[in-house]
């Protein structure tokens, strides 16, 4: 069935362009992972070993524990523990780190009667997921974080979330920088890219180290995001609260283009059959700090995963599972924490962005 819906995405895409002439990379983007009748998202799990990649909650209960007792740390010492406060996650894929999240921070007094739980999911597919895992948890779920509460602080996780929101490409010519756009070849059977005309908004979106960009480079920037950023730091300033980001990608700006679709757990063209892969770019980390910090909220990190975790005590946890795990057991633990903390796996490229309300005291880790 996934198969009809993504040959219909494609024909609407085509027609789309033939009609209107070439559109962003962006605007491809948004359709290939949330058209409602043929995005990626919206259609099928992708998640787990027989879906199309492996996210850290997958990977092992102890990732969505330690959030967990950063949340816990959060709440009690940074918030100064209040009755109510929202505990919401963005992109919650099956439901799977809310769950270990929940568990993990539940054990401190308190906080379980305290929190209210949210979920920001646009797929119906992932929401029926979610509602399996979670069906001893009292939910609410919305299509956009803008319906978020805002009567009380709130506390948002975003777990690879970031690097699935849309990212525009610009080259640098001789006269001034150009979009990057998807349009058809000669025969209107294939999808390609294209440069459009001079981009007088350009300089807006690239960051300030890139402007001086030698001719020929790609500039990839998410306006979406840093959008986003800057509106729920403007929310966590006026409301209160914390935001956890978890995500790969590059600490300071640097030119190229890092789009990738992956299929199967391997490397897919992005151009070929939309809807059928993942679409993902490496986080911008330094400009949504830039947002964040634009927006009067105070910014923490980014840090890497590996430490992230080390210093929430991922390694004792690990100590603890093993002594009442069998042989097998003990294999799946130290190889999910290899999997999480190795530089040569997840350790290193993924990186943790923390947001809070401007005064507050510094979070988990980023206070010691």
């Amino acid at each position: 069935m996934s198969g009809k819906r993504n040959h219909n995405l494609t024909y609407r895409l085509k027609r789309r362009i033939a009609l209107e002439g070439p559109i962003s990379l962006a605007d491809y983007m948004a359709a290939v992972l949330t058209d409602p009748s043929g995005g990626y998202y919206m259609t099928d799990d992708p998640f787990g070993v027989s879906g199309d990649f492996i996210t850290a909650p997958e990977v092992s209960q102890m990732f969505g524990e330690m959030v967990g007792l950063w949340c816990a740390d959060l709440w009690q010492r940074v918030l100064d523990g209040p009755k109510r406060f929202i505990l919401a996650e963005v992109g919650p894929g099956r439901g799977t780190l809310m769950s270990d999240l929940l568990r993990a921070a539940s054990v401190l007094p308190g906080l379980a009667e305290a929190a209210e739980v949210h979920l920001v999911e646009v797929s119906p597919a992932l929401r029926k997921a979610q509602k399996k895992t979670l069906k001893n948890w009292d939910v609410t779920w919305h299509g956009e974080l803008s319906s978020l509460p805002e009567d009380a602080p709130l506390v948002i996780i975003g777990n690879e979330f970031l690097d699935a929101l849309p990212v525009r490409h610009y080259e640098k010519c001789e006269d001034g920088w150009r979009e990057r756009l998807i349009g058809l070849d000669d025969s209107g059977e294939r999808f390609v890219f294209l440069l459009g005309p001079l981009s007088p908004s350009a300089p807006a979106f690239i960051p300030p180290a890139l402007h001086d960009a030698p001719l020929g480079v790609l500039a990839e920037v998410s306006p979406i995001a840093v959008s986003l950023v800057r509106s729920l730091a403007q929310r966590l300033v006026l409301q209160g609260g914390a935001a956890l980001f978890i995500d790969y990608g590059r600490q300071h700006p640097s030119y190229g283009a890092t789009l990738q679709a992956v299929r199967g757990h391997r490397p897919h063209d992005p151009l070929v059959e939309p809807g059928s892969a993942d679409l993902t770019a490496h986080v911008d980390f330094a400009s949504l700090i830039d947002a964040a910090e634009t927006a009067g909220a105070a910014a923490f990190g980014p840090v890497t995963q590996g430490a992230f975790l080390q210093a929430m005590g991922l390694e004792i946890r690990a100590e603890a599972l093993r002594r009442h795990a069998d042989e097998r057991q003990r294999q799946d633990i130290d190889s999910a924490l290899t999997r999480l903390m190795s530089p040569e796996e997840m350790g290193e490229l993924f990186k943790v962005l923390a947001i809070t309300q401007a005064g507050h005291a510094a979070p988990a880790p980023f206070a010691s």
